[in-house]
């Protein structure tokens, strides 16, 4: 048998990382739960009748929501009428039957109101006879932007990088997108009404909650415009808000602006959410993978979230744990876990959270021999960068010195990318088809 060196660990960890990716491609995600026979469409459990349709539109909004609609045409054909789907700027996939637009994330931009607009402008006239099927993956907040009466694009833009550069998490990101919009937080499923509506998600968001996934536009809302203050008040950004944004929460707050649809409410009646790809799958994968490989293998969890840079500390020490004491498995070892973490902008550098958590950890390991971390973004996009994410081993910093680089000043600069990109230790793979958050591992060859 080969030694676990370390060129070895690094190529099996991007071995791994495709494993990953591929288990939760979207078109094949999206096959395994719809199908048609004859007049019948079968989605997940539950069977359509089209000759009680007169009209089938397709709208989505998503990185990963055009290689869904590939599957979706394969299957339907020219039995759908019309469709709009928004997506990440380089992320589209030819359709036949279906437009596309190509929008901004993770800050949402003019493109991204148009094509919103054209997706009401579809669901326009939508009656009992209509069943519209909505293809919805990460990103999917950011890329169907509709501000809310009396909020600007510019305002809204505003309040999402200053929650982003504050460290929030997505559920309260998207809490507060659904308050100053007029599609998320079930506002999609108000304007379809009273048509059928089937929402095929490809989750991205830990536990997969779908009022959170693409901040829930075909799902009752749990989260209100008092839950968007106390998010205010935890990252003490209140008098930091755009006026008419700040005008609006206060107004909300105190019951004067209609909240979004809840449980029990009539639009949703006729609504029915469907996972059909998440985060656990992709896990599940790089997990056989890396048996297969040759490592002992252990799944910490599918729930990993916080700021990067301190998950970056666990990840170390399990690593360390593994190389003095063969514990919590022995080595040859790969520990994965999934999930999105965070990160609080403090400079003015570039990067995302899979990057920078590599750069922590490749500190942490330096001198450790035998080590390996990766962490990557199953989108192929780690935040504003097109880099998926980053790998290091024990001999980084070192390369890095080398080479005139600092990774703690590079960290202090949130400047992951610069850090990475001259040693070639990004992970590129271009836009994947999917999104389902982020697969991290450390990986040790011997103690």
């Amino acid at each position: 048998m080969k030694e676990f060196t370390v060129a070895r660990m690094r190529a099996d960890a991007a071995s791994i990382f495709e494993s990953a990716v591929a288990a939760v491609d979207a078109q094949a995600c999206l096959k395994r739960f719809v199908k048609l026979d004859g007049r019948t469409l079968r989605i997940g459990r539950v069977d359509y009748n089209l000759d009680s349709f007169e009209r089938v539109l397709v709208v989505g909004t998503g990185k990963a929501s055009p290689r869904m609609g590939v599957a979706l045409e394969a299957e339907l054909g020219d039995r759908i009428s019309d469709g709009v789907i928004n997506t990440k700027y380089g992320h589209a996939e030819p359709l036949d039957r279906v437009r596309i637009v190509e929008c901004g994330h993770p800050v949402p931009d003019e493109a991204g109101v148009e094509g919103t607009g054209e997706i009401l402008a579809t669901l326009d006239g939508a009656d009992d006879r209509t069943l519209v099927i909505c293809l919805i993956s990460g990103g999917g907040s950011a890329l169907m932007p509709a501000p809310a009466e009396g909020i600007s694009l510019q305002e809204k833009q505003d309040t999402t990088r200053l929650l982003l550069e504050c460290g929030a998490n997505i559920v309260e990101l998207n809490a507060v997108r659904k308050h100053l919009s007029r599609v998320k937080g079930g506002g999609l499923a108000r304007a379809a009404f009273p048509a059928t509506v089937v929402s095929l998600m490809l989750s991205d968001v830990i536990g997969d909650p779908m009022d959170v996934i693409a901040s829930g536009p075909t799902v009752p809302d749990t989260s209100t415009f008092k839950t968007c203050a106390e998010i205010f008040q935890k990252y003490e950004v209140s008098n930091r808000l755009p006026e008419a944004v700040r005008a609006r929460f206060e107004a909300g707050s105190a019951g004067e602006i209609p909240e979004t649809p809840k449980p029990g409410d009539a639009v949703l009646d006729r609504c029915h959410n469907v996972i059909v790809g998440s985060n656990g799958l992709a896990v599940a994968a790089a997990a056989d993978r890396a048996r297969g490989l040759g490592y002992n293998t252990l799944v910490l969890s599918t729930r990993l979230e916080g700021e990067a840079r301190e998950v970056a500390h666990v990840y170390s020490a399990i690593g360390k744990e593994i190389l003095t004491s063969n514990a919590p498995v022995a080595a040859p070892a790969c520990v994965i876990a999934g999930g999105e973490t965070t990160v609080t902008v403090r400079g003015s550098g570039k990067g995302g959270r899979n990057q920078e958590l590599v750069l922590a950890g490749s500190m942490h390991l330096s001198g450790w021999e035998g080590t390996v971390l990766f962490s990557g973004g199953t989108d192929g996009t780690d935040g504003p960068t097109d880099a998926a994410g980053a790998i290091a081993d024990a001999e980084t910093v070192t390369r890095a010195e080398s080479a005139g680089l600092s990774a703690i000043e590079s960290l202090k600069n949130n400047d992951a990318y610069h850090f990475f990109k001259p040693l070639g230790d990004l992970v590129m793979t271009g836009p994947t088809g999917t999104n389902v958050a982020d697969v991290a591992f450390v990986m040790v060859g011997a103690t």
